[in-house]
């Protein structure tokens, strides 16, 4: 499992993807976002804007990030 670091006391989901490298820019992120690709804690969500909080973890392509806080 991977891992982000946030400065802030959250992340948006579009944003945390690009950071943990698993899209290469924001489009893409929208677009698997809205397709249902990425799931946080668990369950889908199809919200960009979701915000990510440390000890949250987010999973796309086969791949399961953890967000901590710094």
């Amino acid at each position: 499992m991977e891992n982000i670091t946030i400065k802030d006391d959250f992340i948006k989901l579009g944003q945390a993807l690009k950071l943990a490298g698993l899209v290469s820019s924001g489009i893409e992120a929208k677009i698997v976002v809205q397709d249902g690709e990425v799931k946080v804690n668990g369950e889908t969500d199809t919200r960009r804007g979701r915000k990510l909080y440390a000890g949250d973890i987010f999973e796309y392509n086969g791949n399961k990030v953890t967000v901590n806080k710094a």
